[in-house]
């Protein structure tokens, strides 16, 4: 089995630059799922018939195994397919699929798959109580396929029938590449439909079979902004529907946003409007709490983030506190029971275990050891202006509150810092260094006043 997938629509209704198929649903473009989907069934070779933006669709989405084929100027959609006909393989079977319906599932595509066999042609339809805009199934006495009509072409009887036309079909490639050289354009459009292989095929004596989707919603096509709102939601409410199933407690399953692949242990907790980016893995026990956005990270069992934390492109060790409102930037590394509190930022630093950094500091470019306590106002000095530079902090450090650490240095083992101090050669181990400018007070110092 071989796939086409039509992407070369302008998406004039999206009131956008960035053609369709590139529209973002669930953080991916619209025809990345369908590309998903197409390999999840194993197709031996994935057809994309691109059109407009059609070079900003390749740059995006090629990857090895993609055949791309042009479609210029765009006559419709036997037209598109019939651009494809010359990559596919003789004796095999064609799956047509849509870059703007995002949501079909590869379930579905096998049955419709096996269904057409080697000689059927098999139509995915589904019936709607509103089919408004569909082209209709029309059938014989027998409850047949007989042919399919668009909307535009339909009389108002043929417009109350409900069964509609998805578009997605199955066919063998031999009596696909000669229905479409026999197709024409004679219609509201003027334009090559890929439907009318259907009475060519009953006409050749051909059994055309119906396939209906696992869910009616796999078929729906985005052609506006609204739509594609609409789908975002359908696919959310799915994503936290198997969370579910799998025992994550979500609070509010309608203010959940997964926009990658979110995987989940045992005891999961997410609270209200948390966003999920990239690959995000949460260990048994995990609480998120509300409008966190989590980005590609690995938190371990146990952990707890606060509302309105921030987490790009990092790990956190077993039993971690983070937030509230804590921004935890890429390269970090968190061990075990590290404790990351409000307004603090850590970028591209490890963090050994039971250290704390509870309140208002920066650590950037830095290795701490374990145990270490960070006060507030800490921070690493990381940037001359043209370098990184890292700072090393030892085992047992304390770090008094307002001190600058002035990269590259090093804080000794056991070491302390006085509140204040900024650090610009190395701390030894196991004493105190404080650097300050001695505290003066001034008797019979009088505060001055504006004149009247």
């Amino acid at each position: 089995m071989e796939v086409v997938i039509l992407a070369a629509g302008q998406g004039k209704r999206m009131c956008s630059l960035l053609p369709k198929v590139l529209q973002p649903l669930a953080g991916r473009p619209l025809l990345a799922h369908v590309l998903a989907s197409a390999r999840a069934l194993g197709a031996g070779r994935i057809c994309v018939v691109h059109g407009h933006g059609g070079e900003a669709v390749r740059a995006r989405l090629d990857a090895p195994g993609l055949v791309w084929v042009e479609q210029n100027p765009q006559l419709g959609t036997g037209h598109a397919v019939r651009q494809a006909l010359p990559h596919l393989s003789a004796g095999g079977q064609a799956l047509v699929l849509y870059g703007d319906v995002p949501l079909i599932g590869a379930r579905t595509l096998a049955r419709l798959s096996e269904a057409a066999g080697r000689e059927r042609l098999a139509l995915l339809t589904v019936e709607l109580d509103d089919p408004a805009g569909y082209g209709r199934i029309l059938r014989d006495g027998a409850g047949r396929v007989a042919r399919i009509v668009e909307e535009k072409d339909a009389c108002a009887q043929e417009r109350r029938v409900r069964e509609i036309n998805t578009g997605i079909l199955a066919a063998p490639v031999d009596r696909l590449r000669d229905w479409l050289a026999r197709i024409g354009n004679d219609n509201a459009q003027g334009e090559y439909y890929l439907t009318d292989i259907v009475g060519l095929a009953v006409a050749a004596g051909v059994e055309v079979v119906t396939v209906a989707p696992d869910a009616a919603n796999e078929t729906l096509g985005v052609n506006s902004k609204a739509q594609l709102a609409a789908i975002e939601r359908i696919y959310q409410a799915s994503a936290a529907r198997r969370l579910m199933d799998e025992g994550v407690t979500l609070i509010d399953p309608a203010r959940f946003d997964v926009r990658g692949e979110l995987v989940c242990g045992r005891d999961v907790e997410i609270d209200v409007d948390c966003v999920f980016e990239g690959r995000v893995e949460l260990g048994d026990g995990v609480a998120v709490g509300a409008h966190c956005v989590l980005r590609d990270v690995r938190i371990g069992a146990g952990s707890r983030v606060a509302p309105f934390s921030h987490l790009d492109g990092a790990v956190a060790g077993e039993a971690c506190v983070i937030g509230p409102y804590a921004r935890i930037r890429p390269g970090t590394a968190l061990g075990k029971g590290v404790h990351v509190g409000n307004f603090v930022e850590i970028k591209n630093s490890r963090i050994a275990d039971a250290s704390k950094a509870n309140h208002l500091a920066y650590v950037g470019d830095a290795d701490v050891g374990a145990r270490v306590n960070i006060g507030a106002g800490v921070i690493t000095c990381n940037y001359d202006g043209v370098d990184k530079h890292r700072t090393e902090i030892g085992d047992d450090v304390f770090i008094g509150s307002d001190t600058q650490l002035v990269a590259p240095v090093r804080v000794g083992r056991g070491a302390t810092l006085g509140a204040g101090t900024t650090l610009t050669r190395d701390a030894p181990p196991g004493q105190l260094t404080v650097s300050r400018v001695r505290q003066h007070s001034y008797a019979g110092w009088t505060k001055p006043e504006k004149k009247r």
